[in-house]
């Protein structure tokens, strides 16, 4: 099992750091406060943040957030990098008390993706308030939820994930985009907690460096509740209601200020890693998520 727990934040990048603000607390439900040097932190439950947004002169993702055990499974993790010939760059003080955690490690995978190694978070013991009334959101030890990241390098990001990061499989796809088409493969891979999967890799790139962020409320009411907020504040719909095969998460996606889809869930699948066997699911969802809406930019 990986020495990584979860996916403790993402960082975002947005030309206009009020979209996110209003995206977060208006659609999401989320809380917002702005540090003084402008970046935003959005939180989802007793932690101060789940995401950061910070201005920038793109659209984009820009790292994920990795939480490990304590220091020394940080410091077995920097020496693993080291005889893995990975090299890392240690996050400075000002960089630590942005990220509110006791050190941080920045490590770049094959395709590009950047990642944030990090241990012992600074918890402020604020609760979470909704300011549209979402009771909770699933975190605590499983983190944020999951992201999915493009992977044009695939064999190369799949053996630094598996064999430098510790991640392992929990399920495989192999899109097949046309009927004479290859495949493109999406891996599906878990960390030390028992959410179905924190991160998943996809054989293409996008603009936005995230194919999506997944996070996951306890009540499919919630769900529906923010589906009706995106459509009344115009937020494209990425995706419409469904069922997922393999995490039988209930969802739709939708576009966020930075570009990259957004999934809201419910009902994901906790898995008990000692029982679970790999497989490979031949489609994406039991019923619903028809993704073509987002291609042709509908939001509605």
């Amino acid at each position: 099992m990986s020495r990584i727990k979860s996916l403790s934040y993402i960082v975002a990048q947005v030309r206009n750091l009020e979209s996110w603000r209003h995206y977060a607390e208006e659609v999401l439900g989320m809380m917002t406060t702005a540090d003084a040097d402008g970046t935003l932190r959005v939180k989802m439950d007793e932690r101060p943040f789940r995401m950061l947004v910070q201005e920038g002169d793109a659209d984009v993702y820009w790292a994920s957030g990795w939480e490990l055990g304590g220091e020394e499974d940080f410091e077995a993790m920097l020496h693993h990098l080291a005889t893995s010939g990975v090299s890392y760059e240690m996050g400075s003080k000002a960089l630590c008390v942005s990220r509110g955690v006791q050190a941080v490690a920045m490590i770049t995978d094959p395709s590009g993706n950047r990642h944030e190694l990090t241990w012992g978070h600074i918890s402020d013991c604020q609760p979470f308030v909704s300011p549209q009334g979402v009771p909770r959101f699933i975190t605590g030890d499983m983190g944020l939820g999951h992201t999915v990241l493009p992977a044009p390098k695939f064999d190369e990001c799949l053996a630094f994930y598996r064999d430098v990061l510790g991640f392992r499989h929990s399920d495989i796809f192999n899109f097949q985009p046309g009927p004479d088409a290859d495949p493109v493969r999406i891996h599906f891979m878990h960390c030390g907690n028992a959410r179905h999967h924190s991160l998943a890799i996809a054989e293409y790139d996008v603009p936005s460096k995230c194919v999506h962020v997944m996070v996951e409320v306890d009540d499919m009411t919630e769900v529906g509740r923010a589906h009706d907020r995106r459509a009344a504040h115009g937020v494209p719909l990425s995706a419409t209601l469904g069922q997922h095969l393999n995490d039988k998460m209930t969802s739709f996606y939708m576009k966020t200020p930075s570009g990259f889809d957004l999934e809201y869930g419910w009902g994901g699948l906790q898995v008990d890693w000692d029982q679970h066997s790999v497989f490979e699911f031949n489609r994406v969802s039991v019923w619903g998520h028809d993704f073509s809406v987002g291609q042709r930019g509908e939001a509605e």
